[in-house]
């Protein structure tokens, strides 16, 4: 358990998720992503020479990627701090975030910064010379779909790991679609009063469209209207599979940034210094060969055992969760309302940018149990190779 890391309250920002193939498409991903950086770091007043070190969590590879974490804070104005570049699949933020509040509770540094970006449009084709192949043929590989498709080590596609939780313990298509549905309905509570809940953390992120023009984007991108009877009419993905393409994320671009620093730092840029934001704890695991959605519950546990915590204490309970039955399998686990957590919605509605998603949960998280004078807020997501990630943290 920590006891000496804090995040400013509104010391972080989430850019908004655009659709795969959307605005976003064509922006190397470190570029934009520290480029928003460093205008939402000049809109708060902060200046990026404090910072000392950068952890860059992306998981989709970008040109001068091998530079990664040096470059980006480069980009943001921090030229003079080393970093590390992290790849952890969708457990990126978690483990950034942690590994951040780790070195403040060491003492190691004061002010490190983490920023996730990814961008799944357009992902790069990796060719790999062959020279035993016929006539030297190469081999390639797609490094987003088809690392969606195929897990070298349980030999299925992300989507088959959720469908065998949901065979294995009975998880049917109405509970996935009403899951989806709530989902949905979820999210839109944070579009009322103009958008004032998105408001509160939120921040533009802007492209260059040509040299005089400059395009600005505020919200989500991509995000489908869901109902009953839509859902209804879906196709399950698998043959006798309870999952549609309404009960699954869908992949999307953006980015994330984050302070974590000491309590006293945390009061002095926080933007309300009675609001105190403290890192508590992580949790991992792995599950057994092709079970992905089955790894966050205990996962979650360990994190909130590590605290000394129960799930009931949990104010506020935030999940990637890209298919239906992980939210499903959780809730039965844990003997909770699959339908009470979540809200303002998930990433099954807002998409998926891999590295950023679940720095964009933790982050919704803290503002809502902001919003309800505090408490603990657990978050828990699976991640590739039928992993996950979960962060315990106090907001009082």
């Amino acid at each position: 358990m920590l006891t000496k890391a804090y995040i400013p309250y509104g010391g972080y920002y989430s850019s908004p998720f655009a659709r795969w193939q959307g605005s976003l498409a064509n922006e190397n991903a470190i570029v934009l992503g520290a480029n928003t950086a460093k205008r939402w770091m000049e809109s708060k007043n902060l200046d990026p020479k404090m910072l000392e070190y950068l952890f860059l969590g992306i998981t989709v590879g970008q040109h001068y990627v091998f530079y990664g974490s040096t470059w980006a804070a480069h980009l943001l104005g921090a030229g003079h701090i080393p970093g590390v570049t992290l790849m952890q699949a969708c457990s990126t933020s978690t483990t950034c975030i942690f590994q951040a509040a780790s070195g403040v509770e060491t003492g190691l540094y004061t002010h490190p910064f983490v920023l996730a970006v990814d961008r799944c449009s357009n992902g790069p084709h990796t060719v790999w010379p062959n020279p035993k192949g016929p006539g030297g043929q190469v081999e390639s590989e797609d490094w987003v779909m088809d690392h969606f498709g195929f897990d070298p080590s349980a030999k299925n596609a992300m989507i088959q790991t959720a469908e065998n939780v949901a065979a294995e313990n009975g998880i049917t298509r109405e509970e996935c679609d009403a899951v989806a549905l709530r989902r949905y309905q979820q999210y839109t509570d944070g579009l009322e009063d103009d958008r004032a809940f998105q408001k509160r953390y939120m921040f533009p992120v802007e492209v260059q469209v040509s040299k005089k023009k400059i395009s600005t984007i505020e919200e989500d991108e991509g995000v489908m209207e869901t109902t009953e009877e839509g859902l209804s009419r879906l196709k399950p993905l698998l043959p006798n599979g309870v999952h549609t393409f309404g009960a699954q994320t869908h992949p999307a671009d953006g980015n994330i940034g984050m302070l974590v620093t000491t309590r006293d730092r945390a009061k002095e840029l926080s933007k309300d210094p009675a609001v105190e934001v403290q890192v508590l704890s992580y949790g991992y695991h792995r599950a057994k060969s092709g079970f992905m959605a089955a790894a966050v519950v205990p996962a979650c546990r360990m994190a909130l055992e590590k605290a000394g915590v129960d799930i009931a204490d949990a104010k506020v309970i935030k999940t990637h969760n890209p298919f239906s039955a992980n939210d499903i399998f959780m809730a039965k686990e844990f003997g909770i309302d699959v339908m009470g957590f979540n809200n303002y919605g998930s990433s099954i509605v807002f998409g998926h940018p891999q590295g950023p998603t679940a720095g964009r949960c933790i982050i919704e998280g803290i503002e809502e149990a902001a919003m309800a004078g505090g408490g603990y807020v657990l978050f828990g997501g699976c991640a590739a190779g039928d992993t996950a990630g979960a962060l315990l943290l106090k907001v009082g």
